[in-house]
C-alpha cells in the first residue's frame, strides 16, 4: 500500500518530531501503526509549514492544492504526500476529515482568536479530534459512538498542548486562552501578551483548561473497549502519555509562563505498562454507559463524515470562505503589479 522507503521517511518524521506519539505508536499493531505513522507525518508537516513559516497564508494554500492533487490520486512528489494518497485510496478516507484539519491551520494563519472555551473546543475539534477519527478510520471502526469518543481524546489532548504552551504562545504572538477569561480578569489579548506572567489569574486559566481536559479524557476511556483488540494498548498508552504532561503542569503549579512541562522516557515506560493492563481489563469488562454519551456539539461535524464514509464530499461553504480570506490576504502582501 505505502511504499516502504515513503513509510521509512515517515518514521523517521515521527520519531524525532512527535516523541509521545512515536512512544504510543510502538503499541499499535502493525496495519494500523504503519499507516498511523504516514498519517501523521503529514499532519505533522502540514502543522509545522503553517507554524514555522513566515508565509502562513500561502502555506496553507499549498496544503489546499497538495490535499487536491492526493485525492486526485496525483499527490506531490514527497513521501508525506505519497503515502497519503495511499492511505485516502485504501481507506476511503472521507474528505472532510483532513479539509477539517486544514481549516483549523487556515484559523491558524489567519491568527483567529477565540473567545469561549466551545470556541476553543471548535479549534481544538479540527487540529486534534480531526486526527482522532482519521485514526479510527484507520482502525476501520465507523460506530458513532466510538468515534465520538475519539474526538473527546482529541479536544483533551490539544487543551493539554493549549495549557502547556501559553507562556511561548504568547511570546510567539499567539493566543489560544478564551479571550472572555482573560477579559474577566482584566487582560487584552494585547497586554497578556506583551508581558506574559504566571499571575494567580492566568495559572487558574491553565488549571480550568486542565480540568476541561480531564473531563474530557475521563470520557474518552469508554470509546477504547470499541477499538479492534489489539490497538487499544496503543490508544491508552497516547491518552495516558499526553495526560501525563498535565501532570507535570499540576506539579508546576500550572505556570507555564516560566517552564515548559515534559515527560520523561521512565515515566512514558510507565505509562505504556499501565496502557498493557487497561487494555486487557477492557477486553472482559463490559462497556461503560459513558460511550453512549453524546458527542460535543463542536465535533458533530467529525462524527457524521467518519460514519458516512463519502470519500470526495466538496468542500463546505465554512472551508471555502477562509481559504478565499488567506488567498486575498497572500495577493495583497504580494502586492499589485505596477502598470
Amino acid at each position: 500500500m505505502i511504499r516502504a522507503d515513503d513509510l521509512h521517511h515517515c518514521r523517521e518524521v515521527i520519531r524525532t518530531g512527535s516523541l509521545s506519539f512515536h512512544a504510543a505508536s510502538k503499541l499499535l499493531p502493525a496495519n494500523v501503526r504503519d499507516p498511523a505513522l504516514a498519517l501523521y507525518a503529514f499532519c505533522r508537516l502540514a502543522d509545522d509549514e503553517v507554524d514555522e513559516g513566515q508565509h502562513k497564508a500561502a502555506a496553507v494554500l499549498r496544503l489546499r492544492d497538495r490535499l487536491d492533487l492526493a485525492y486526485a490520486g496525483r499527490p506531490k512528489d514527497a513521501p508525506e504526500d505519497r503515502a497519503f494518497a495511499a492511505i485516502v485510496e485504501e481507506f476511503e478516507m472521507p474528505r472532510a476529515l483532513p479539509e477539517a484539519l486544514l481549516e483549523g491551520l487556515a484559523w491558524d494563519a489567519a491568527e483567529r482568536r477565540y473567545a469561549t472555551l466551545s470556541d476553543v473546543r471548535s479549534y481544538s475539534a479540527r487540529v486534534a479530534s480531526a486526527v482522532g477519527a482519521m485514526m479510527c478510520v484507520l482502525m476501520r471502526v465507523r460506530d458513532r459512538d466510538a468515534l465520538a469518543r475519539a474526538c473527546d481524546l482529541g479536544v483533551a489532548m490539544q487543551l493539554t498542548n493549549i495549557a502547556r504552551d501559553v507562556g511561548e504562545d504568547a511570546r510567539a504572538g499567539r493566543i489560544y486562552l478564551p479571550t472572555d477569561w482573560l477579559a474577566d480578569d482584566g487582560f487584552t489579548p494585547e497586554t497578556f501578551m506583551a508581558n506574559p506572567l504566571p499571575t494567580p489569574e492566568v495559572r487558574r486559566m491553565v488549571k480550568a483548561l486542565l480540568a476541561e481536559a480531564d473531563r474530557l479524557y475521563r470520557r474518552s476511556e469508554a470509546g477504547i473497549s470499541a477499538l479492534p483488540r489489539r490497538a487499544r494498548m496503543g490508544i491508552w498508552a497516547a491518552r495516558l502519555i499526553y495526560d501525563g504532561i498535565g501532570g507535570e503542569l499540576r506539579k508546576q503549579h500550572y505556570n507555564s509562563i516560566n517552564f515548559r512541562a515534559h515527560t520523561a522516557t521512565w515515566q512514558k515506560l510507565i505509562w505504556m505498562g499501565q496502557a498493557g493492563a487497561l487494555a486487557a481489563v477492557s477486553s472482559v469488562m463490559p462497556r461503560p454507559a459513558s460511550i453512549y454519551a453524546p458527542a460535543l456539539p463542536e465535533v458533530a461535524f467529525l462524527v457524521d463524515a467518519a460514519a458516512r464514509g463519502q470519500r470526495n464530499e466538496p468542500r463546505s461553504a465554512a472551508v471555502i470562505g477562509v481559504l478565499a480570506e488567506l488567498a486575498a490576504r497572500d495577493n495583497i502582501g504580494k502586492g499589485s503589479p505596477q502598470a
